[in-house]
């Protein structure tokens, strides 16, 4: 087992002792340590490999204009531009082969800008106070970002606080050798869906593709899902997207905390990326299921999922406000794009017959759709239900003629 060097990052002038903890863990696991010190107003006890002046410098500033800015939270936005930037000269160099940040609230903060910076396979881990909070969005969270509660580590070492430490050290340092980095040996293809009992494209799309010479991956369109999926879309990781199930958008558009951010539904196409889009279950807005029933959603329809998920059925207006998201969203691409619309449904709940089936308010948006389409999507309206044989074949037709045309590597 060959050593590896972990990348650890932190406030020294605050949390020496936690952070020399930590490091010390590392060493005695049979790992290298490098360490990076992003603090403003102090000095660590010894010297750090990466100095607060290094960090400031990196991100064209200096400590000096940090502390001239009089206010904490600036002074952290500018530290957690110099680390990213320097995590990420440092990663292609390879310096290091992981990293984790600890921290406050503060320091998660920059944690999650220095995550963001590094591609995915890279071991990150953050070790924060407000770990699994709602005070963190899905849409700041990195595609494989790794978190750990750092209980009882407000302010000093204690045993509760080693605990978690240790722990964390373990995490990291394991992660980095045992971690197989994403290959590219194929041309993937990104698909977004939920379980097979709402959306069931990709049971025949995923062999189909494959056939095809292609790898799927296949996102749980449950926010932190989508989240991963534009991060990656943004950063061109895929040949092409079948983006059917872009509930997330209504979501974020109608004020849920189950959110992939208001960016949903624009990586694929600022990027060039070819999509083939479908708005599968458009008409749901999904909400915290052991949170009290908002007041807007009173007298909706809803489906409850779980203890964890409610789903909330939408009105007319509210689903023509969701179409508008849409088409707003995709006249921004600057590739390919074809908007498949089955007018019989869009979700296994919303077929005739079903519990949550609502004709008139499906077909108010089809025609919202339909009139506010840009000119520079393909719009191809299906006779069909989304989870019907004809929706996949329509879906492997557009995608077969693109690749004829060579718009698909």
């Amino acid at each position: 087992m060959s050593d590896k060097t972990i990348l650890v990052i932190g406030t020294f002038d605050t949390k020496n002792d936690e952070l020399g903890f930590l490091g010390d863990i590392i060493r005695e696991q049979g790992g290298r340590v490098l360490t990076m010190d992003v603090s403003v107003l102090g000095n660590p006890l010894r010297a750090t490999d990466y100095s607060k002046h290094d960090v400031a410098a990196e991100g064209g500033s200096s400590i000096e204009n940090a502390i001239d800015t009089g206010d904490e939270n600036h002074a952290m936005q500018i530290m957690a531009a110099g680390a990213a930037l320097l995590t990420s000269r440092l990663y292609s160099e390879s310096r290091f082969d992981a990293m984790i940040v600890l921290g406050g609230t503060m320091g998660t903060d920059l944690a999650l800008d220095v995550c963001s910076a590094l591609p995915l396979g890279v071991p990150k881990y953050i070790v924060s106070t407000v770990s699994f909070s709602p005070l963190i969005p899905a849409w700041r969270l990195a595609a494989d970002t790794q978190m750990i509660l750092w209980a009882g580590g407000l302010y000093g070492l204690n045993s509760i606080c080693r605990a978690s430490l240790s722990q964390a050290a373990g995490a990291v340092l394991g992660s980095a050798r045992a971690v197989i980095p994403p290959e590219r040996k194929k041309p993937l293809i990104g698909m977004t869906s939920l379980g097979a009992s709402a959306l069931k494209y990709m049971v025949p799309l995923k062999p189909a593709l494959e056939e095809r010479g292609y790898e799927v991956a296949v996102f749980h369109a449950t926010g932190m899902g989508g989240r991963a999926f534009e991060s990656l879309a943004r950063q061109g990781a895929f040949a092409c997207v079948f983006d059917f199930c872009t509930q997330e958008l209504g979501n974020h558009v109608n004020g849920s905390i189950i959110s992939a951010g208001p960016d949903r539904l624009t990586g694929a196409g600022l990027n060039g990326t070819p999509q083939i889009v479908a708005p599968g279950c458009y008409d749901l807005v999904d909400i915290v299921g052991w949170h009290p029933l908002p007041g807007k959603w009173t007298g909706h329809s809803r489906h409850e999922h779980n203890r964890l998920l409610t789903s909330v059925v939408l009105n007319g207006e509210e689903r023509r406000h969701v179409a508008r998201a849409h088409t707003e969203r995709l006249a921004k691409a600057t590739g390919p794009v074809a908007l498949l619309l089955p007018i019989l449904g869009l979700g296994e709940w919303d077929r005739e017959g079903a519990d949550l089936h609502d004709r008139t308010g499906l077909e108010l948006f089809i025609s919202e759709i339909e009139a506010t389409v840009p000119a520079n999507v393909d719009l191809h309206r299906i006779d069909a239900h989304i989870n019907d044989a004809l929706f996949a074949t329509t879906a492997l037709r557009v995608f077969d003629d693109w690749c004829e045309k060579g718009l698909i590597a």
